[in-house]
C-alpha cells in the first residue's frame, strides 16, 4: 500500500522539472511514511511513497525493467492477493526475480502479457506504467475501485496520482471546482470518473488508460455482468463459505503485524471468526479492534438506525474467536476537534464528509497504526449481500431515484437545511441525481426470463455495487491511508461480488431477513447474539457535548461574515442551529452545522476558485 504520482509531458525534458515532482510526491507521504523514491527519464517522471507490507527490503519503487531507450518503469500502490502464483507462472515463461515483492509481479506481468496483465489480477491496486519502448504510459485500476486512482490531461501530456492533492501539487493544475464539481460533492452518489475538481477525472475501476502523444484510449477488462446462477440453497450457502475462507486466507498475508475491525455485525464477525480459524492453525492469533464512545453503551437510546449499542456484541465475537481485542475508546472533545475536522478534510479532499463518523474512523485507525500495519474490514458485505434497510424498504425499492437517498432523507434529511437558497437552486441536486440514476440504470442487463421483482432487486444490487459501495471504499482508504494504515475488504474480492450479485434475491433473502446467505455460510463460527442482532450501521456519538463542540466553533464561524463559505452557506439558517438548546438538537441540524464548518475548513486549506453560476 503506498501513494503514487507522476507527470508525462512529450514536449519537455521532466529532468529540469525534479522540484515539482518531489513536491507532488511528498503529497503522498502519509499514504508511504516508509520510503520515497522518484524516476525521472525524458518526458516521463514517476514518484513513489512506500508503506512497506511485503518484501520489506526489496519492494523499492519506482520499480524498472530493461536497458536504456527500453525501460518499462512502475509504481504501484496496493496488494495483489495471487502474485505467488502469478510468479510461479512467470517464472515458467522465463521471467527471472530479485525480490519477493508483489510489485516485481505486476512488472513482469506487464512485462508478460501488456495491458492484459490487469485481467490476471486479483486484489486491489492503482498502478502505472511508463513503457519506453513505446512512449506511452499505461494506468490500470482494481475492479472494485478499492484503491484511488485520478488523472488530469495537459496540453502535452498528463499529470496523476492516488490523489487529488498530488495533481494539484503541479501548477499545470488549476484549483478549480464548478456547481458541477458540487453537485457530484454533495449528491452521495459516485458517478463513475468524476473527480470534483475541474479538468480531473478518475481511473475508472475495472479500466485501463493508455495515454500517447497522440492522445488517450480507455479500455473497460472488468465489469459487473448479468449470468445465469444454477447453485440451490444449499449450494450457494456452501460456495459463499468456501470462496471467503479462500479470501481471508490470502488477506492475510503480510510481513507486518495485522488485525481485524471488529463492529459486532454480522460482517466484520464473520470476518474475524475466519481470519481467527486461519490463524489458529499456524499457531497464531488475531487482534482485534472496535471504536467506542465514552458513556455510549450505558447511556444508549435506540434509534431508527441502531437499536442496540456494538460493545457488547463486540465482546461476544471477541471471547468466541478468542482474539487478542482491544476497544478505541474515543470523547465528544476529540471527535470535535478542529484539527481532526482539518485532517479528515485534508484526507478526503472534498468539501464534505460524515461528520462525527469520518472522525472516530480516522481516530479509531490512527490508534490502531500503532500496534498494526494492515487491518481486515468488513466494508461492503452490505452491498454485496444485501444488508440496508432499503433493500427492504417497500419505499426506497419503488423510489424512482437511488434507494439510499430515501432512507438518507428519511433519517438525517436534506442537505440544503443549511445552505443558502440562491445556492440550492443554482446546484439543482434533483436533476443531477435523476440524471445519473437514469445513467447507472441504463447499464443493468437483464436476465433472460427474469421476473420485475428480480430485475428490481438485480437493480438495486447493482447500484449499490457501483455507485454508493465507491464512496465508501474512498472514505475507508483516504482515513486509513492518512495514517499509514492499509486497510484490506475480503468482501470486494471480485469472484464473490460476482457470485452474489448473480444469486437471485430470493436466495439472499430466503428466511426474510438481511445477508442471509452470508448469515447461514458463517453460522457455525458466530455467537448466538451476532447471529440474531438486526443491521446497524457504523457508529455515532449520542453524547450532546458534541452537538454543543459543535455550535460553538460554528459561532466562531459566525463572527467571520467574509469567510467564503457564506457564499453556500445561509448565515440565517447557520445561526438558528447553532443556537438551538444542545440536548435537543436534531439529526438535520446536527448534519448542518457539520457540513458548514466541513466546508469552511476545505475552502481554508485548499483556497479552491469556485465557479457558482
Amino acid at each position: 500500500m503506498c501513494g503514487i504520482t507522476g507527470w508525462i509531458s512529450y514536449q519537455r525534458d521532466l529532468r529540469t522539472e525534479q522540484a515539482t515532482v518531489d513536491a507532488m510526491t511528498e503529497t503522498m507521504a502519509c499514504r508511504g511514511p516508509d520510503d520515497r523514491g522518484t524516476w525521472v527519464e525524458g518526458p516521463a517522471a514517476l514518484g513513489h511513497r512506500r508503506l512497506a507490507i511485503i518484501d520489506l527490503p526489496g519492494g523499492r519503487q519506482p520499480m524498472s525493467v530493461g536497458e536504456a531507450g527500453t525501460t518499462l518503469a512502475l509504481v504501484y500502490s496496493g496488494e495483489v492477493y495471487n502474485f505467488t502464483e502469478l510468479r510461479e507462472e512467470l517464472i515458467s515463461h522465463g521471467h527471472l526475480f530479485t525480490t519477493d515483492s508483489d510489485t516485481e509481479v505486476v512488472l513482469h506481468g506487464y512485462l508478460e502479457w501488456g495491458e492484459a496483465v490487469a485481467e490476471h489480477l486479483n486484489g486491489m491496486y492503482a498502478f502505472a506504467v511508463w513503457d519506453q519502448r513505446e512512449q506511452k504510459l499505461v494506468m490500470i485500476r482494481d475492479r472494485m475501485g478499492i484503491k484511488p486512482f485520478y488523472f488530469y490531461p495537459t496540453a502535452d501530456g498528463v499529470l496523476f496520482g492516488s490523489e487529488p492533492k498530488a495533481i494539484l501539487a503541479n501548477p499545470l493544475a488549476a484549483r478549480t471546482v464548478t456547481l458541477d464539481g458540487l453537485r457530484e460533492a454533495f449528491a452521495f452518489v459516485k458517478s463513475p470518473g468524476h473527480a470534483i475538481w475541474q479538468g480531473m477525472r478518475e481511473v475508472e475501476p475495472g479500466t485501463v488508460v493508455t495515454v500517447r502523444p497522440e492522445g488517450t484510449r480507455t479500455r473497460v477488462y472488468w465489469s459487473l455482468e448479468t449470468r445465469p446462477h444454477s447453485d440451490d440453497r444449499d449450494g450457494s450457502i456452501a460456495r459463499v463459505r468456501e470462496l471467503l475462507e479462500g479470501i481471508v486466507r490470502r488477506q492475510l498475508v503480510a510481513d507486518v503485524p495485522r488485525c481485524t475491525l471488529l463492529s459486532g455485525g454480522l460482517d466484520s464477525s464473520a470476518m474475524t471468526a475466519l481470519a481467527a480459524l486461519e490463524l489458529a492453525a499456524e499457531g497464531g492469533r488475531v487482534r482485534s479492534f472496535a471504536v467506542d464512545f465514552v458513556g455510549q453503551s450505558e447511556n444508549f437510546v435506540p434509534d431508527a438506525l441502531r437499536a442496540t449499542p456494538d460493545t457488547p456484541y463486540v465482546h461476544d465475537v471477541a471471547n468466541s474467536s478468542g482474539t487478542e481485542h482491544q476497544d478505541i475508546v474515543l470523547d465528544s472533545q476529540q471527535l470535535a476537534d478542529p484539527e481532526v475536522r482539518a485532517r479528515v478534510i485534508r484526507a478526503r479532499d472534498l468539501p464534505v464528509a460524515m461528520g462525527d463518523m469520518d472522525a472516530s474512523l480516522y481516530l479509531l485507525f490512527k490508534a490502531i497504526r500503532r500496534h498494526s500495519t494492515v487491518a481486515l474490514s468488513g466494508e461492503s458485505a452490505d452491498e454485496v449481500f444485501g444488508g440496508y434497510q432499503q433493500f427492504f424498504d417497500p419505499a426506497a425499492r419503488a423510489a424512482d431515484t437511488f434507494p439510499w437517498l430515501v432512507q438518507f432523507r428519511q433519517h438525517f434529511g436534506d442537505e440544503d437545511s443549511i445552505l443558502s437558497e440562491d445556492f440550492t437552486t443554482a446546484l439543482d441536486l434533483d436533476s443531477y441525481v435523476q440524471d445519473s440514476y437514469r445513467q447507472a440504470v441504463a447499464e443493468i442487463q437483464r436476465l433472460d426470463g427474469e421476473s420485475d421483482f428480480e430485475y428490481r432487486m438485480r437493480q438495486i444490487c447493482h447500484l449499490h455495487l457501483t455507485r454508493f459501495v465507491r464512496v465508501l471504499l474512498d472514505r475507508k482508504d483516504r482515513m486509513s491511508m492518512a495514517v499509514g494504515l492499509e486497510v484490506r475488504v475480503p468482501y470486494c474480492d471480485h469472484r464473490l461480488v460476482e457470485y452474489v450479485y448473480n444469486t437471485p434475491w430470493r436466495l439472499k433473502s430466503f428466511d426474510g431477513r438481511e445477508k442471509s446467505l452470508l448469515r447461514e455460510a458463517t453460522a457455525d463460527l458466530l455467537p448466538p447474539s451476532v447471529y440474531d442482532r438486526v443491521k446497524s450501521p457504523y457508529p455515532s456519538t449520542q453524547d450532546p457535548a458534541y452537538a454543543v463542540a459543535l455550535q460553538n466553533q460554528v459561532k466562531e464561524l459566525l463572527d467571520n461574515p467574509a469567510h467564503r463559505v457564506f457564499d453556500m452557506v445561509s448565515r440565517e439558517r447557520l445561526t438558528r442551529a447553532a443556537e438551538s438548546h444542545a440536548p435537543h438538537i436534531g439529526q438535520a441540524s446536527r448534519r448542518g452545522l457539520e457540513t458548514a464548518l466541513n466546508l469552511a475548513a476545505w475552502i481554508d486549506l485548499y483556497s479552491p476558485h469556485l465557479t457558482l453560476s
